[in-house]
């Protein structure tokens, strides 16, 4: 048990600020977008904001994801943050502006993870070792990829939903949006039967990785 309990503090160590940072901006990202395009609510409310306690979810950004720590022994991990508020109706043209609304939460995490992998470069170009700092350079890819890739799965009320729903022709996004209500419950029971993982997350997670890593070889050299 004290060997599970030094494995958890190291873990949150790592991620901690990763995960802080791949929220925070997530859902920042989302109340600017909508206030770009039409809708203040988020700005009202101060949820377009850097400061993570806006937007942390005591249940389902802490609570959730120990207890699932716990009992799959870090198996298996899931969270999530407090929605930023969107007033579609309020958009200059909603169906169309629905769709850069919700692509922007995870754009924003693709460009996160592009940046830790900026970070990563420039740590081992510079000989640093120190594991933790490298450990959590890696985590800030992992995390920010895992929340790009997850959010555009199709099936609201996750971000890809949205997306799907502004794309599709508006009877057949009817269709979509009467599945919100039970959407989250669908959504898990895919995640624990594997569905998510084998056909959406490892697929995506791959071409996120191919991506960054033709990105990241060049700098790697230039500094060498």
């Amino acid at each position: 048990m004290d060997m599970d309990i030094a494995k958890l503090i190291q873990t949150v160590a790592i991620y901690a600020l990763p995960v802080l940072f791949a929220i925070t901006v997530h859902e920042a990202a989302h109340g600017y977008a909508a206030r770009h395009f039409g809708d203040n609510t988020a700005f009202v409310m101060g949820r377009i904001t850097l400061n993570p306690l806006k937007h942390i979810d005591p249940v389902g950004t802490i609570l959730m994801p120990l207890l699932l720590y716990f009992a799959t022994s870090g198996a298996f991990l899931f969270g999530y943050a407090k929605p930023v508020p969107v007033n579609f109706g309020q958009l200059r043209n909603p169906k169309r502006d629905m769709i850069w609304v919700a692509l922007a939460g995870p754009a924003s995490n693709f460009f996160q993870a592009l940046l830790w992998a900026l970070l990563l470069v420039l740590l081992t170009a510079s000989g640093v070792e120190e594991r933790f700092f490298v450990a959590m350079a890696q985590a800030g890819i992992l995390v920010n990829l895992v929340m790009w890739a997850f959010n555009l799965f199709p099936l609201p009320p996750l971000d890809g939903g949205r997306i799907l729903a502004g794309l599709l022709p508006f009877r057949q996004a009817q269709w979509l949006e009467r599945i919100e209500p039970w959407g989250f419950f669908i959504v898990m029971g895919l995640v624990i039967a594997g569905v998510v993982s084998t056909l959406w997350l490892r697929p995506l997670m791959s071409a996120g990785y191919w991506v960054i890593n033709g990105l990241a070889t060049p700098l790697l050299t230039l500094f060498r």
